[in-house]
């Protein structure tokens, strides 16, 4: 990452790096565990019609037809939907850096993130992104998802921002790669504290508070 480009917008992930992940392999194994279903098999419905659900060309009751409901089960459709969305949680430190830099430095910021529609929406909601985020390029808005480089076109046109004014914020390496090879200068996020040092280095420091000496 190179100093001394002025940086006028943040591209985020949202999974990883804000909350965590929507609905991943351990938060379906969880409700494998808890309702007592065939991890394999699910998994591999799953992996069928995963993309196709992330790029909103299904909804979550078409999704949910195809690998859970697909047979009788003894639970009801809104308790598994209850389950999935109680899955997500926020990491409050990165949520705070990210609203404090955006007023402190007048950044317009944009996530970037494979998200399927219903998720989406609650999590939006749930946490109050959109009290901070401009934009939300998600994949079920868009129909394209990482590692398509489009996603990322999309996201520069929409924020009408030069890629040499954005600093990106994703916990995948490939991503990362993929990003950086269209000039957007991105930090692999692995923890709060080495992300907020990151973006200091780049002239993005957050409020600090000031210890009162006795």
């Amino acid at each position: 990452m190179k100093k001394g480009r002025a940086i006028t917008c943040l591209f985020l992930d949202a999974g990883g790096v804000l909350l965590s992940n929507g609905w991943d392999h351990l938060a379906r194994q969880r409700a494998a565990a808890f309702f007592k279903l065939e991890l394999a098999e699910m998994e591999d419905r799953h992996h069928l019609i995963f993309d196709t659900y992330e790029e909103g060309r299904l909804t979550l009751e078409e999704y949910l037809s195809r690998v859970v409901f697909y047979q009788k089960r003894a639970f009801t459709r809104g308790r598994f939907r209850r389950f999935m969305f109680a899955q997500s949680k926020p990491f409050p430190e990165m949520i705070e850096l990210v609203a404090q830099l955006k007023v402190r430095h007048g950044l317009r910021t944009v996530v970037v993130s494979n998200e399927a529609r219903e998720l989406n929406a609650y999590r939006i909601r749930k946490f109050k992104l959109d009290g901070f985020v401009d934009s939300f390029i998600s994949s079920c808005f868009v129909h394209v998802r990482k590692p398509d480089a489009e996603i990322y076109r999309l996201a520069l046109d929409i924020a009408q921002v030069p890629a040499r004014q954005v600093v990106y914020i994703e916990n995948t390496p490939m991503f990362v790669q993929i990003a950086e090879s269209l000039g957007i200068r991105s930090i692999l996020h692995t923890d709060y504290a080495s992300t907020r040092a990151k973006l200091a280095s780049l002239g993005l420091q957050n409020e600090e508070k000031r210890r009162i000496e006795p």
